[in-house]
């Protein structure tokens, strides 16, 4: 028995069995490594795109896969401008459009006008959101100003406290001239704690944050019971929030500041400012947000300034008056006669 494995004889001659071939991965390993090359040779030439030169290499690259396309050569374009252009537009391969980069350096001047024009009408919108915002704002602090002016008045105490619309909020400014502390005290006396029980109702409904400053007027003049106007402006503050906290109000949302004589109300040089800058300030905080509080005294207009407390009898009142005019100023003109 012949054991000549790997030969065999077919027609009297002697013939070699077909060898396997174990290696044809390589021919679809270089293919794949021949095409990766031109790709990236490509995206390289891409960097910097010439229109006539891109259009050359699509028609090439389209004539060699074996399919001529027409909107790929650049004769023929349904956008306006395309296919004729040889601009060279720049690519920054820096610039990646998911990471927040603009590439600012190599837009046109009208892609630069087209964001410019984006980012006002952005800051546009946004503004009057802010002024919409702030005008709210004014009505909601006008009513809080209004519950305790209709307080106030039925106390017959409206002549003892001024309002005013800050950045801060509503200012409920009570003028102590030894009607609410002694001179250089901090303790509170009758006709100080009468205003305090009738603001305080009032106050304790509402959401905001209340912040009461102590202020002493300009006087230099030596203080018998605290080293200076800060212990003294800060303890008079102390004094009203403990106050008004025994009274209703949540210990979280009262602060107590003292400002000493550094925020006078009135003119120093004034006569009035012994007594009107010698006061205690109880400011309702707004909840707005800095840039939108900051337009708060522009909208509250006259009330802005230091005025005293419109009652909601006196606001209907003024209401109806206002209507009245607009009225007769709008109202038709009767035709005249020959």
């Amino acid at each position: 028995m012949s054991s000549g494995g790997g030969r065999r004889k077919k027609g009297g001659h002697e013939e070699h069995e077909e060898h396997v071939n174990h290696e044809r991965w390589l021919v679809s390993y270089a293919d794949m490594l021949t095409l990766l090359f031109v790709l990236f040779v490509v995206l390289y030439s891409m960097s910097s795109v010439d229109q006539k030169k891109f259009n050359e290499l699509a028609a090439g690259l389209s004539e060699g896969f074996g399919a001529q396309s027409v909107a790929m050569t650049g004769n023929v374009s349904n956008l306006e401008g395309a296919g004729q252009s040889t601009n060279v537009v720049p690519i920054d391969p820096g610039t990646n459009p998911g990471d927040g980069s603009t590439g600012t350096d190599d837009m046109t001047k009208e892609q630069k006008e087209a964001v410019a024009r984006a980012v006002l009408a952005a800051s546009r919108k946004e503004a009057s959101a802010n002024a919409k915002a702030a005008t709210k704002e004014v009505e909601n602090l006008k009513e809080v100003e209004k519950k305790i002016a209709d307080a106030l008045a039925a106390a017959k105490l409206l002549n003892q406290v001024k309002f005013t619309v800050t950045e801060r909020g509503l200012v409920v400014t009570v003028i102590t001239n030894e009607v609410v502390f002694a001179g250089n005290r901090a303790e509170l006396r009758p006709g100080g704690k009468k205003i305090l029980d009738t603001i305080a109702p009032p106050l304790a409904k509402l959401p905001n944050n209340i912040e009461v400053d102590g202020n002493t007027n300009q006087l230099k003049a030596t203080t018998s019971f605290y080293p200076s106007g800060w212990e003294l402006s800060a303890a008079r503050a102390s004094t009203t929030v403990r106050y008004l906290i025994n009274h209703g109000l949540a210990k979280k949302r009262m602060t107590a500041v003292g400002f000493s004589d550094t925020k006078p109300l009135i003119d120093p040089k004034d006569p009035r400012a012994v007594t009107m800058n010698r006061r205690v300030d109880v400011v309702v905080l707004t909840q707005l947000t800095p840039e939108q509080a900051a337009l708060l005294p522009a909208a509250a207009g006259d009330d802005a300034k230091l005025h005293t407390g419109t009652t909601t009898e006196q606001a209907a009142a003024e209401a109806k008056a206002a209507a009245g005019t607009t009225e007769s100023t709008t109202g038709s003109t009767a035709p005249a006669h020959d």
